[in-house]
């Protein structure tokens, strides 16, 4: 072998060999303990890909928490965390990155435990292949059905099923006939294209970078040859020109031009583009790099494009071709897979992150969770962690989108929280419900400003929340009186009157509590824009709910009135008996009992119902109404 320091520009060939070499990001998934860490250990290991301070490292650590006795326990190469290692399971997603003279790869470990498949999608959003292990001995499991439904909505086109542990069933060939069998069934339900099989040892090495003389029955690949030669998709060059802009680049006066990395499709200098979702044209004037001015920019390759108008284009945007654009819409019909303890509600509020563009974002409705063991369509009201539904969504701003069977780059997107900014969900869009250039606000010549000027006051939305009990409507209804008599225009929304008509519909579940406040929410904007001031009283439990409401209003249009009062206390003046129903079970989900109250955080007023009568806080939410 040529030592590097002895041959002139052998250094810049051995770069250049690797450049070169075509990069398959593939993920390894499966059952619990199916071997997934000790076969990407020993592959690893097979394949020179392990330095050898690792190897002293790994014999030590071995000994020491490791399952194969005195042996070397390979799984160790990817279990990291000290959790893992205790309790001999992958927990987070472990990437390696391995080559061989024909092929560079980068391999996800993804966790076999349900809890963590919020973790396996994560791996396999950017995989071209997946590895799915099932152990010899136990066949199929329901995790290996899982991790097989979310490969196919993740849109892999290509499996290989590992069938492990085969040592440990003699080698036997009918049980890998009977398992790949079954699989097949499987993967042809998903739409799965293509699936190959192998026969392994993973501990043992058998069929992992050659074949093995323990099983002369196969005649297939080794597992390393599979993913020497599996096909990566070619670059998306048959579809127009789209480019997601990730900056504005200004570094001075003089120039203009918006990077990003080419998503599909092939620009040109002279190239007519459109950039969405403003829907404005214009002509591309150059394509830079970093390595100067270029003739063409085709996918995977990041480049900034000036244009030859002066378009207000921002992060987040898409910069397409004129001739061949993608559609712009704010509703979609889309998959979700959920991962937050706490549960999806529809109209809750949260941020949607589609490429760099991000917006308010609420599930209208949930049409249907997915059995991930039959993909059998089930009723649902709310997704619990982990969980798959098919739902439709609606965002407050248009983006531009392609369905994610055409393109992951712009048809995936991730759910955040808007309090704790974590990513709570990951989905794919199928198709648009309706075309967001439909739909326009039309304009009225009377506006907010022009009602309000003719009552002579500002409009307000004045929103009382708080436990059953605590006063709220005895408070809101001596505010109105008062108000009233000032000769100001004002109306109170009740919860008990508004279930009488508008949310009569609604039960006092989570997702019923949520839409009921969204509904009342839209209604109080509407009073506002007639220029009233609105009196909102509804206990409205959650904070997120609360927070879209104000979301809906101009800044200092609303004012929260947190009507604090003691659980005993509202008990006590508890006249329709609710709360010893409650505690009786005969009243579910009732706030404060078995349904939380989240206290408000920065509620403009804070009425302690212990300290003053109702008459002397009525006056307060006056004076501090008058004094805005």
């Amino acid at each position: 072998m040529t030592r590097l320091d002895d041959a002139p520009g052998a250094v810049a060939a051995y770069l250049a060999s690797h450049e070169s070499r075509q990069l398959l990001r593939f993920i390894t998934c499966g059952s619990v303990d199916d071997g997934k860490s000790t076969l990407i250990g020993r592959l690893l290991h097979d394949t020179r890909g392990v330095f050898d301070d690792q190897l002293s490292a790994l014999a030590s650590d071995s000994r020491r928490h490791g399952t194969q006795g005195e042996r070397v326990d390979y799984a160790l190469l990817l279990d990291g965390l000290a959790a893992e290692r205790e309790q001999g399971i992958t927990i987070d997603v472990a990437y390696r990155y391995f080559s061989t003279p024909r092929r560079a790869f980068v391999v996800a470990d993804c966790p076999g435990h349900e809890q963590y498949t919020r973790n396996m999608a994560t791996g396999a959003s950017t995989a071209d292949a997946a590895v799915v292990l099932v152990d010899a001995r136990k066949g199929l499991l329901t995790q290996t059905r899982r991790h097989s439904y979310i490969v196919s909505l993740l849109g892999i086109r290509h499996v290989l099923l590992a069938v492990n542990k085969m040592d440990l069933v003699d080698y036997d060939e009918a049980v890998f006939d009977s398992i790949t069998a079954e699989y097949r069934e499987l993967s042809a339900s998903l739409g799965i294209a293509h699936v190959s099989a192998v026969p392994l040892s993973a501990l043992e090495g058998d069929n992992l970078v050659g074949r093995s003389p323990n099983m002369p029955w196969y005649t297939g690949p080794a597992l390393l040859e599979f993913l020497e030669t599996v096909p990566l998709d070619a670059p998306a060059m048959d579809r127009g020109f789209r480019m997601p802009v990730q900056w504005v680049n200004r570094p001075n006066q003089d120039f203009r031009g918006f990077s990003g990395t080419v998503a599909a499709g092939a620009v040109r200098p002279g190239d007519e583009v459109v950039a969405l979702p403003a829907g404005r044209r214009s002509k591309v004037a150059r394509i830079v790099t970093a390595d100067g001015d270029i003739d063409v920019a085709t996918p995977g390759r990041a480049v900034t494009l000036t244009l030859a108008d002066e378009l207000d284009i921002s992060r987040g945007d898409v910069i397409a071709g004129a001739h061949d654009a993608p559609e712009v819409s704010d509703q979609f019909a889309a998959h979700l897979l959920w991962f937050d303890v706490q549960p999806l509600l529809p109209g809750r509020p949260y941020w949607l992150k589609i490429g760099a563009r991000e917006v308010g974002a609420s599930v209208t409705e949930i049409k249907h969770k997915v059995d991930v063991n039959t993909q059998e369509p089930l009723a649902a009201k709310h997704l619990e962690m982990n969980e798959v539904g098919y739902c439709n969504l609606y965002l407050d701003h248009p983006v531009p989108f392609e369905a994610y069977r055409d393109s992951r780059e712009m048809g995936a997107f991730i759910l955040i929280d808007r309090h704790t900014n974590a990513t709570v969900g990951a989905g794919t869009i199928d198709f648009a419900l309706r075309r967001a250039a439909n739909i326009h606000w039309q304009h009225i010549e009377v506006d907010k400003v022009a009602r309000a000027r003719i009552k002579g006051r500002s409009p307000r939305c004045i929103w009382f929340t708080g436990l059953s009990g605590a006063g709220k409507s005895t408070i809101a209804n001596l505010v109105e009186k008062r108000l009233h008599a000032l000769g100001l225009h004002t109306y109170i929304l009740d919860g008990d009157n508004v279930r009488h008509g508008l949310n009569k519909d609604l039960g006092f579940t989570d997702e019923d509590r949520v839409e009921n406040i969204r509904r009342v929410a839209e209604v109080a904007k509407l009073m506002t824009d007639a220029g009233l001031i609105v009196l909102v009283s509804f206990i409205s439990p959650f904070r997120s709910e609360r927070r879209l409401a104000r979301g809906l209003f101009d800044d200092g249009e609303f004012i929260e009135v947190f009507v604090d009062t003691p659980l005993e206390l509202a008990e006590s003046r508890d006249a329709k008996g609710l709360y010893a129903k409650a505690r009786a079970g005969r009243i579910p989900n009732f706030t404060g009992i078995d349904s939380p109250y989240e206290v408000p955080e920065n509620a403009e007023i804070v009425l302690d119902t212990c300290s003053a009568s109702p008459e002397a806080l009525a006056e307060r939410v006056v004076q501090r109404l008058l004094d805005r």
